[in-house]
């Protein structure tokens, strides 16, 4: 029997009820929900191994979206954030496209960038020359030091050389496009990169310093398309104002920033959730926005002929689903099971797809009924939590104060105690 993601009524259960149904979905091991519920799969000992100077372990909130229909498959997918409204905006958003008949994405291979820098070359030029001519011996250097990325198709695949014009005068970048495969790639470029510097600098006759991958991933691209019917929206005028909100983000580098934004909270959630490096995805994704000059959105909304909404959207996508710290933290292991990617690939697919969902959810509410409405009233219940309401004054506190439009800490304490007494 096929699984499904859109469940119904997923939000109202209760957070045990909600692990047994993704349980059941994911073929989480009793372990597994154990770990998840208590929120300790990291124990203290492996966060010491993981960064210097520890003392503690820091909690987020573990959410599921449902609705995900991307290439005719059914997602659960996990996402990491503590900002209210963002798990149900993309779920909501999700269900809206999956009528449609879901997202359809797809990725280019995943090839990363690794820069070397050379300075003080007598002939810039000459030096381009010489590094370009012996591209096969430095791509056989490079792949000695990873055997097993190329033996699973891996690998250094190309070299590029480019002179630029710096302040301090030419600078020879001479870049390695690695394909690496299901890993992120940053240690086996950085590897690469440092074992054919030495032999770059004998060729340019001048002096290497970086040698670094950049996270300015423009070869290893995630693409995902929707369609969403006028009706599932609340009618045309609704798609017109969101095709109007497109065009201010095009225009406007201040609606732009944002616009973005609410793109990564979706992005972000999920990288977090997988244990891939989400401050290099925000670089890179902020920095392909900005290509040629201008900062634009990340994606596209547009009118069909029958009056539908239909949107795109393109950024950079260096993840990874083994190796690296994803092996390190047991969550990050849970949540890439409950996604069930099977390559780094499909999960560069499934978040770009969430990225375009929480755009659509976002436009949708800024046009039909203003940003505030949805979100605040999740925020309520932190307000509410700050208060003092514990139980179920806590969904009382935060209903009233939502109803009232007064969401305010001290508020929320004249609520609480008038409850009480009660």
């Amino acid at each position: 029997m096929r699984r499904r993601s859109d469940i119904p009524n997923f939000y109202k259960l209760s957070p045990e009820e909600k692990l047994r149904i993704v349980q059941e979905f994911s073929g989480l091991t009793d372990e597994e929900c154990r770990l998840l519920r208590s929120g300790q799969a990291l124990s203290l000992p492996q966060a010491d191994r993981m960064i210097e100077n520890v003392i503690g372990l820091f909690q987020m909130p573990f959410g599921i979206a449902t609705n995900f229909l991307i290439n005719g498959r059914d997602y659960l997918v996990p996402m990491v954030i503590e900002e209210p409204s963002v798990v149900a905006a993309a779920s909501h958003a999700a269900k809206m496209v999956r009528a449609s008949g879901g997202f359809t994405a797809t990725t280019t291979d995943p090839i990363m960038i690794g820069q070397i820098q050379v300075t003080d070359m007598r002939e810039p030029a000459r030096a381009m020359q010489n590094v370009i001519t012996n591209r096969k011996q430095l791509l056989t250097k490079a792949n000695e030091q990873d055997p097993v990325l190329v033996s699973l198709g891996g690998g250094a695949k190309d070299l590029e050389a480019r002179l630029i014009e710096t302040r301090l005068g030419a600078m020879l970048i001479v870049e390695l496009h690695v394909d690496c495969r299901d890993v992120a790639g940053m240690n086996a470029v950085d590897t690469m990169a440092e074992a054919v510097a030495p032999m770059v600098e004998d060729l340019a006759d001048g002096t290497v310093h970086l040698r670094i991958i950049s996270n300015l991933a423009t070869k290893r691209l995630a693409r995902a398309r929707c369609q969403v019917t006028k009706d599932a929206l609340g009618g045309e005028n609704v798609v017109d104002g969101i095709v109007k909100a497109q065009a201010f983000a095009e225009a406007d580098i201040y609606r732009c920033t944002t616009h973005n934004k609410g793109i990564m909270n979706g992005v972000v959630a999920v990288v977090q959730a997988t244990g891939n490096d989400h401050r290099a995805i925000e670089a890179g994704a902020h920095a392909y926005a900005a290509q040629g000059g201008k900062y634009k959105p990340l994606t596209t909304w547009g009118k069909n002929s029958r009056g539908d909404l239909v949107g795109s959207i393109e950024m950079p996508m260096a993840v990874g689903t083994v190796g690296g710290v994803t092996k390190s933290n047991p969550a990050f292991q849970i949540a890439l099971k409950i996604v069930g990617v099977k390559s780094s690939r499909e999960l560069a697919e499934v978040i770009a797809s969430v990225g375009l969902a929480q755009n659509l959810a976002a436009l949708r509410a800024l046009v039909a009924e203003g940003i505030q409405r949805g979100h605040m009233k999740l925020h309520a219940r932190n307000v509410a939590i700050s208060a003092g309401a514990t139980g179920h004054l806590i969904d009382l506190v935060a209903e009233k104060m939502a109803e009232r439009g007064k969401i305010r800490e001290d508020y929320a304490r004249e609520l609480i105690q008038e409850l009480s007494s009660k």
